[in-house]
């Protein structure tokens, strides 16, 4: 297999969104889809993971003493919400740039994050091991899909957990993902999603299978234009979430 199969870096990805990392924290700018996404996917993270690990969602840091990877971090929209529910969060991201602005914020608001301009197949490589695993609107990003899940699901630990969040490639998803958002609504910059990227979750379920991981649920995600706000449904034609397991170990098992 080539070096460039082994590689999940798509480097006009890497440049496009580097372009725009000093506005990862501004809420009025070109990531406003993203923090107007927050709340949906802090909440479905949250939920699962105490449902999964016995833990109450309400408490002060319901994810204390967990190991989370936010692999494709950005500016660490999801990292910093993390870490203050309590858990270890390295947050890991192969711009640079997106790393410098993330740690700066990190700074600035007094939350620990370890970031880390690196891949996710170099942390798989250092056998790097987690509680949980953020795929979050990376997928859809990367140069080759099935050795970025393999690399990835590789760092879950037995018994833990992956969440990973995308786009459909429907033409539903192209109408309103790519056309609307981008085109009519210009709610992102032309250009952030191209179509034959986009990935069905078949093409996600495929290579977890193989790594071990099996899906615990799936769950679409809409837009209402009436309330403002993202909110889960049966819809996976466009952005969608899935859960995947690592099957604890037999030794795990008996304890």
């Amino acid at each position: 297999m080539s070096d460039t199969a082994q590689s999940t870096i798509d480097q006009a990805e890497v440049d496009r969104f580097s372009a725009m990392a000093s506005e990862w924290w501004d809420p009025t700018g070109k990531f406003r889809p993203l923090h107007k996404f927050n709340p949906v996917r802090l909440t479905y993270i949250r939920d699962r993971v105490c449902a999964h690990y016995g833990r109450d969602a309400k408490s002060a840091d319901p994810l204390h003493g967990l190991r989370v990877l936010d692999i494709g971090c950005g500016g660490g929209l999801l990292s910093e919400p993390l870490a203050r529910m309590g858990a270890t969060v390295v947050g890991a991201d192969a711009s640079p740039t997106n790393i410098e602005i993330a740690k700066i914020h990190a700074a600035q608001s007094g939350v620990t994050v370890d970031y880390r301009a690196v891949t996710a197949e170099d942390l798989a490589a250092n056998g790097e091991a987690f509680d949980i695993v953020l795929n979050m609107e990376v997928v859809e990003h990367v140069a080759d899909v099935d050795f970025f899940l393999t690399s990835c699901a590789r760092m879950v630990k037995p018994g833990g957990l992956m969440f990973i969040a995308t786009i459909n490639r429907t033409l539903k998803a192209l109408a309103l993902a790519i056309v609307g958002a981008e085109y009519v609504l210009r709610w992102l910059p032309r250009g952030t999603h191209q179509y034959e990227k986009l990935v069905r979750p078949e093409e996600i379920e495929a290579p977890l299978s193989t790594s071990g991981m099996h899906i615990v649920d799936r769950t679409g995600v809409f837009y209402s234009p009436l309330s403002d706000s993202w909110n889960l449904s049966r819809d996976m034609d466009v952005n969608y979430m899935l859960l995947a397991e690592r099957p604890p170990s037999v030794q795990q098992k008996t304890d």
